[in-house]
């Protein structure tokens, strides 16, 4: 299917043929948690299924959303459901890091079908994510991605001319690629930030991007480029926009 033309790794729970890829496929999904390591594809499966559901995709950061957005996202839904019957799914990142009454509140609107939730979250859901909760939802265990799924993340890139680099006249020299891979080490966010932070760096320094490995090295130090705990991503000077949404 096109869906999943564009993601690489998990074939384990995503691979043609297994029961979530079956689920998406015949939008038959129910509430779930992903849990992974950061730059995985938490988000890019998400949002794989609200497409494929022809969904309503709100999401939600457990970080910095309390209880009162979350009321609103439900009233918000239900009107969605009422009056357009368009489903929701609301997809909460760092999903352990809502305390028992904001997990509490997800209850009864999962229960009774108002959002379907999907969870993402890099810590066990066994240890943070109420017993309530998790007997209500599917938790899928995503494996950091490998080597060549990045390579292909970063060249794929490069060549879409819509959501990434391909409008721009942009060459990378093939130990570039191997750099920004070795550097984000199974973190698929990185490479594609460590990628654009390299071609507008090369832009800056002699008005066309030519990027080499040396380049992807000096930005690789320049710049925080790892998560912390909470999982957000950071640049010191700018925000990845383009980018950033195709594979985390």
């Amino acid at each position: 299917t096109t869906l999943f033309r564009s993601f690489e790794g998990q074939d384990k729970i995503v691979g043609p043929g297994e029961p979530l890829r079956v689920a998406i496929e015949e939008d038959n999904v129910s509430s779930i948690v992903f849990w992974g390591p950061p730059g995985s594809g938490k988000t890019t499966l998400a949002r794989i299924i609200a497409e494929a559901s022809k969904s309503e995709f709100v999401r939600l950061s457990a970080v910095t959303a309390g209880v009162p957005d979350l009321r609103r996202i439900i009233a918000e839904a239900k009107d969605k459901r009422k009056f357009n019957n368009v489903k929701t799914i609301l997809f909460v990142d760092e999903i352990h890091r809502f305390n028992k009454a904001q997990q509490d509140a997800f209850l009864p609107h999962v229960e009774d079908g108002t959002i379907t939730l999907i969870g993402a979250t890099t810590e066990n859901p066994s240890f943070e994510v109420i017993a309530p909760l998790l007997s209500r939802v599917r938790v899928y265990v995503l494996e950091k991605l490998e080597p060549e799924h990045l390579e292909r993340i970063v060249r794929r890139a490069l060549s879409d001319s819509e959501r990434g680099l391909g409008s721009l006249e942009v060459d990378v020299d093939g130990g570039a690629i191997e750099a920004m891979v070795g550097i984000a080490d199974g973190d698929a966010r990185i490479a594609l930030n460590l990628l654009e932070l390299s071609v507008f760096t090369a832009e800056q320094e002699s008005g066309k991007a030519h990027v080499t490995a040396e380049l992807v090295l000096k930005v690789a130090q320049e710049k925080t480029l790892l998560y912390d705990k909470a999982g957000e991503e950071h640049y010191n000077d700018r925000k990845s926009t383009r980018l950033n949404s195709s594979h985390s």
